[in-house]
Order: structure tokens, then C-alpha cells, then sequence
């Protein structure tokens, strides 16, 4: 995956917000999402959602070098640090994890960090076939200096 470059920051901003949105959308309209997932950990929230690639606009999706597929799925996580005056701030972490489906096969995942002015997130691919349920295994670390938080979900897909 490439790293957008900064002299199309008007285009970025857009395209990440719209990638956040689809990821959201595919959440809430899906059979194969479930709403909003967060946990929380002290001070941080991370939350994450999957839902398949084919939702991202096709412009988005090469603005930013993800590949649109009925059977690619995208994994979105976001670590948010509360703040003393109750408020909320993106911040950096070590995302890493797998996926593996009911007869054992494992994917890694490979994390591709999007920042922009007001959000940072973390977005992975992984390959699915048609009424298939996967196990996330995943691994958020946002304080190098302690251990990183883990996150186990499993979650049906479908080919629309």
C-alpha cells in the first residue's frame, strides 16, 4: 500500500473521512457487521469495525492503494487517549494481528497508518469468501512502554 502524499490535502481530508464513513455505513447496514465495537483500556478507547472493500468509492480506494474486491475485507481501528477535561484525542499506536478462518487458515495483517489533520487510523486487508466466519486476532499497543492491549472478535462476511 502507498502513503498518500500531502499536496493533495483537500482530497486527503475528504477521502479519509468518506473511507471512515463507508467503513461506518457498511457497519450499520451490512448482515455481516454488527454496530460500532470499542473497548476500553485507562485512558485509552480503540475502536475497530470490518466490513468489505467493495463499499470504498474507487477513487478513494486508489487515492489511497487499497484494493476494491467483493471478497477483500478492510479492518478499520482507531485508538482515542481521553483527556483531563473529558475530551478525546487520536493517537499512535502498534496495531498488528491476524485473521483466520473456522478451519484454521491465518492471514496476517499488514496495517497501513492514515493521518490527517483531526483523525488517525489504522486501516488492514485480509481476503474472504462468500457466508464465511473470521476470527480477529488483534494486538493495539498505543504506550510503547506497556504491554499492547489484544481484541478477539469473529465476524460472518458475505460476497455482495
Amino acid at each position: 500500500m502507498k502513503t498518500p502524499t500531502r499536496h493533495h490535502g483537500f482530497l486527503q481530508t475528504t477521502a479519509a473521512v468518506l473511507l471512515m464513513f463507508a467503513g461506518l455505513l457498511s457497519a450499520t447496514f451490512s448482515s455481516s457487521a454488527s454496530a460500532e465495537q470499542m473497548v476500553s483500556h485507562g485512558d485509552y478507547m480503540i475502536h475497530y469495525n470490518a466490513f468489505n472493500s467493495s463499499f470504498i468509492e474507487p477513487d478513494i480506494a486508489s487515492a489511497y492503494g487499497i484494493e476494491r474486491s467483493k471478497t477483500k475485507g478492510l479492518l478499520n481501528i482507531s485508538v482515542l487517549k481521553k483527556q483531563a477535561d473529558g475530551t478525546t484525542k487520536p493517537v499512535s499506536a502498534i496495531v498488528s494481528g491476524d485473521v483466520t478462518n473456522l478451519i484454521s487458515q491465518r492471514q496476517t495483517l499488514k496495517f497501513m497508518k492514515i493521518e490527517e489533520t483531526n483523525a488517525l487510523y489504522y486501516i488492514g486487508e485480509y481476503g474472504f469468501t462468500d457466508d464465511q466466519v473470521l476470527r480477529f486476532n488483534l494486538q493495539v499497543q498505543p504506550d510503547p512502554n506497556q504491554p499492547a492491549y489484544t481484541i478477539n472478535f469473529e465476524q460472518r462476511f458475505y460476497v455482495d
